[in-house]
């Protein structure tokens, strides 16, 4: 009987926050600043560290992928999004929501392993910094680079393609803002359990595993930075690490707020609302945070 009640999606529906119709109105005007903004901001800190040769060096130069993520992972969902709020309901084909949910999981992904590289930089900075030049070479640099960009790859293909190989019942509808992995799998008329705990285990994994070596870099780094006999090296210290610890304390903090909530432990207004805060915040605060760090004066 459930075999003849399955159809072949071939469109989604995105619903918005179809309880609250009036605030749709003026969320659209908030996103589309937030999205602006955080374009200019990502994109000032491309071109300053692309066209001055003193900040090429790994510490800005992982900056710049940094950013590269976060205009990415923007243009993947604020558009989109734009459109949902705009509009009572949204429809897109199933081939764009297999898209939208390939490059979620590649941006968000990659960001994860950049976090966990930028912190062995600055170990390697301030815990040896006589022999930083040869630890941090270009080839060590490149190496994690493209390990960040080709982990965020595999995971995304690995993810999407597993969750786009289940059966997909109508009606189509998600009650959602883009197609992030839960609420595509409510439309799934075939058991779930055992993708769901691989999800699960992974996303603790892929987050735990960089968050780990950040936690274990930084009690390093504490350590070393106590030791220092100057003041102003202390200082200096502090701040080199500063925006990258804020960094990484927003966007653990709103990721996991989004990925490693129980199923049905919140209404899917508040899933909406924690998905927002990742959405949104990481990629807009991040070019603020940084620009601290970059000496503005030679822009």
């Amino acid at each position: 009987m459930k075999s003849e009640n399955q159809s072949s999606v071939v469109d989604v529906i995105f619903l918005g926050f179809p309880n609250f119709p009036q605030l749709q109105g003026q969320l659209f005007g908030v996103f589309l600043v937030d999205y602006l903004v955080t374009l200019l901001g990502n994109a000032i800190i491309i071109v300053v560290i692309s066209l001055k040769q003193s900040f090429h060096v790994p510490m800005y130069l992982f900056l710049l992928n940094l950013s590269l993520v976060e205009v990415g992972f923007s243009a993947v969902i604020m558009p989109e999004m734009q459109v949902v709020l705009a509009n009572e309901k949204t429809t897109v084909t199933f081939a764009g929501c297999f898209s939208q949910m390939y490059f979620i999981l590649l941006f968000g992904r990659t960001e994860c392993f950049l976090l966990g590289a930028m912190a062995c930089d600055r170990f390697a900075a301030i815990c040896h910094p006589l022999s930083y030049p040869v630890t941090m070479n270009k080839r060590v640099f490149l190496n994690l680079v493209m390990f960040s960009w080709v982990s965020g790859i595999m995971v995304a293909t690995v993810q999407t393609s597993w969750v786009f190989s289940f059966p997909f019942c109508g009606p189509s509808e998600i009650n959602h803002l883009s197609c992030e992995t839960p609420p595509v799998l409510e439309l799934a008329c075939a058991d779930t359990y055992l993708f769901e705990i691989y999800a699960f285990t992974g996303t603790i994994l892929i987050v735990m595993v960089p968050f780990m070596l950040i936690l274990l870099s930084y009690v390093r780094i504490l350590f070393a930075i106590l030791k220092m006999p100057s003041t102003t090296g202390r200082q200096k210290a502090f701040s080199t690490c500063a925006s990258h610890l804020t960094s990484v304390t927003l966007f653990y903090g709103t990721a996991s707020m989004t990925y490693l909530q129980p199923k049905s432990g919140y209404s899917p207004e508040t899933k909406k609302l924690t998905s927002l805060a990742y959405t949104l915040l990481t990629p807009l605060l991040n070019p603020l945070i940084y620009s601290l760090k970059l000496d503005l004066h030679t822009f």
